[in-house]
């Protein structure tokens, strides 16, 4: 389905619109319509734990984000997707897509970006 959502200003001021489409995921079945969804996250209390002793040596600690990461996670499964609102094929209605990449609202799609960034440091020589 797709989610809409206007992005504003400091005045209320309407000054980008945006939408998403995402997986109705709720209605997926582990073992059928995918394996495995877990991906790690840390405790609270090794966060805290690793910025006090970051404190106390007064390392510089550098941040990064990636946005719209769930979407950059390879599928594992065969995954597929009615046609979107306004976006079916009037030629084919009844046709479905096939996902090569994870959606938002996939059950898998948190572990599928984990999988792939836990390729992708070690190639840049991370180690964990």
């Amino acid at each position: 389905k797709w989610l809409w959502k206007n992005k504003r200003d400091e005045e209320n001021t309407v000054i980008q619109n945006k939408s998403r489409l995402v997986a109705k995921g709720y209605a997926h079945k582990e073992g059928v319509d995918f394996e495995e969804s877990f991906a790690p996250v840390a405790r609270l209390e090794a966060v805290r734990l690793f910025f006090a002793y970051v404190a106390h040596k007064s390392f510089t600690v550098y941040q990064m984000n990636v946005k719209t990461a769930f979407l950059y996670g390879p599928l594992k499964e065969e995954v597929y997707v009615n046609q979107p609102d306004g976006f079916v094929d009037p030629y084919h209605p009844d046709k479905v897509y096939r996902l090569k990449k994870a959606l938002y609202g996939l059950k898998q799609a948190p572990r599928a970006w984990y999988d792939e960034l836990s390729k992708f440091l070690p190639s840049k020589g991370f180690t964990k």
